[in-house]
């Protein structure tokens, strides 16, 4: 039986999808208060038979903050897909960020040695990975160096991926994934799917840094892929960075804008533009009790250039990515179906 965390956003809602597509018995892990809903709109956006193959997944409610109850839970589990964190940006988050996000690796991970799990797929993030220098792709070689300047969402990503390597040495046998941006259907209020929600409401700036992008659908292959029990042995004790193409944000912006219908982005905002845009944007966050709608790390994130190399998985397995293109005009349409309903 496999074992999904997460299951509730975005890449685990696909990842649930792709499961019980292939006939799979799956277990997914939920909190008392999660909204399934989000997954419901998700299955009936790529099947017909959405509510027969949603009625295949034995929800169950626990916490990765418990690790007696994952103990519990994991005890007729062979396959572990870990798509659970908490992805925040806002300062006062995250010291409970990276507290859930580390903890709750490390409880999985301990939960799944101690009922010998087969096989654990991490979801990691590109945030675990350092920054190329000379003008060189960033790919899985890249190593981390901790910084005064890193966010907290990367602190939280690379400790929770070395409880994973930790695992590893101690006899888990497990594969991780390193996706960049992850695009596709999902909840509008949260995660990149906010980008499209900015576009749609109107979006007049943009910045002239770079990052990468991939297709939800195919982390989600991608996991599966790796976890098939033809390629893990061959995989194994690996990371895979998933990112099918390098895009600035200007250039992302005038897809995601095309695809809406809606004017392109006009103005550069500048460094010193963000500067006093962020700075404006936490004054108001205080003021009004409210998280910023842009933060020092977002802003600095947007003006960064960053260059990633996805090519591993294409070089070891029969794999090919969606064109962001497609990618962007698929979520476009989810989102304009999803319109009455806002």
């Amino acid at each position: 039986m496999q074992f999904v965390t997460g299951g509730t956003g975005l890449i685990g809602s696909h990842v649930l999808f792709e499961l019980v597509s292939a006939g799979k018995k799956v277990k997914a892990l939920k909190r008392e208060t999660s909204n399934l809903q989000q997954v419901q709109k998700v299955f009936s956006y790529y099947s017909e038979n959405a509510e027969e193959l949603y009625r295949q997944i034995e929800w169950v409610d626990g916490d990765i903050l418990d690790y007696f109850g994952l103990e519990k839970l994991l005890g007729v589990v062979t396959e572990v897909f870990h798509c659970a964190a908490i992805v925040s940006f806002n300062s006062g988050e995250r010291d409970q960020m990276i507290r859930n996000n580390v903890e709750g690796t490390a409880n999985l991970v301990n939960a799944a040695l101690e009922n010998g799990v087969k096989k654990f797929c991490h979801v990691s993030s590109v945030a675990a990975l350092g920054n190329a220098e000379n003008g060189f792709s960033i790919d899985e070689q890249t190593n981390w160096v901790p910084s005064k300047k890193i966010s907290g969402y990367s602190e939280s990503k690379f400790y929770s991926e070395t409880e994973v390597w930790r695992g590893i040495e101690e006899g888990l046998d497990a594969v991780i994934v390193n996706p960049s941006i992850v695009l596709g259907p999902g909840n509008w209020d949260s995660g990149s799917a906010q980008l499209f929600k900015t576009v749609w409401n109107g979006m007049k700036f943009y910045t002239k840094g770079v990052t990468g992008y991939v297709d939800v659908k195919d982390v989600a292959r991608a996991m599966i892929l790796l976890m098939n029990n033809s390629n893990f042995e061959a995989c194994k004790n690996n990371r895979f960075l998933l990112n099918a193409e390098n895009l600035s944000y200007q250039q992302l912006f005038s897809q995601i804008a095309d695809a809406f219908g809606k004017p392109h982005p006009k103005f550069h905002a500048s460094p010193v533009l963000l500067a006093l845009v962020w700075r404006a944007a936490a004054f108001w966050g205080k003021v009004s009790g409210k998280s910023a709608a842009i933060t020092r790390e977002t802003a600095s994130a947007s003006a960064s250039i960053k260059n990633f190399d996805g090519s591993k998985i294409t070089r070891c397995f029969e794999f090919d990515y969606t064109p962001i293109s497609q990618s962007i005009q698929q979520t476009a349409h989810f989102f304009l179906n999803d319109l009455p309903e806002k």
